[in-house]
């Protein structure tokens, strides 16, 4: 069974001049000017608390770093920011990592605006879905994505994703319970 080792974490993943590694304490300015600049682009797409009325509070930086680094050490799920030349652009999160039985996981991200529609995203995810594949040899990756998302249904597509079904008011989005279209990939060698 592959799993994340402390050797392999912090996971850093390279594809031409895009870089995937885990957020810093020291990237904390340039995590919190590209969220702050992108709010309103990302706001359709970005989870939300069914439970927001309990005035529940985000947790800081300090801590959503943290409790990344736990989860990527003990293999449960990878966020990693994307780079390319240098710039901090987006997220990416290879989550539920499962194995036994079902040995699978689902791939979540984000992109800044600026970056939008030059590719970044699917190279990003192709990377990611490859270390899941290759590396930890899961069975299937999942992508799912509101229907209305054309973009990101482009991006599970170009990164050799099939479409599998609909989940009815799947997650919470939003400020609502939203439908979400699910996109497979499964793994040839297992």
């Amino acid at each position: 069974m592959a799993k994340i080792s402390r050797q392999s974490w912090p996971l850093i993943l390279k594809e031409g001049e895009l870089t995937l590694r885990p957020l810093r304490l020291k990237d904390r300015g340039k995590w919190l000017a590209v969220r702050k600049l992108n709010r309103e682009w990302l706001s359709p797409w970005e989870a939300t608390s069914p439970l927001a009325a309990e005035n529940r509070e985000l947790p800081s930086y300090f801590e959503m770093v943290m409790h990344h680094g736990r989860e990527g050490r003990a293999g449960r799920s990878l966020t990693l920011a994307i780079w390319f030349d240098q710039e901090l652009v987006g997220q990416i999160t290879l989550g539920g990592i499962t194995y036994g039985a079902y040995r699978g996981a689902h791939i979540g991200y984000w992109i800044a605006k600026d970056f939008a529609n030059r590719g970044l995203t699917t190279r990003a995810v192709r990377e990611v879905t490859r270390y899941g594949l290759e590396e930890l040899r899961l069975h299937r990756i999942e992508i799912a994505l509101r229907p209305e998302n054309a973009a990101s249904k482009r991006v599970a597509e170009k990164a050799g994703y099939s479409f599998e079904g609909l989940r009815p008011r799947y997650l919470h989005i939003d400020g609502g319970w939203r439908d979400h279209i699910v996109f497979v990939k499964e793994n040839p060698r297992i």
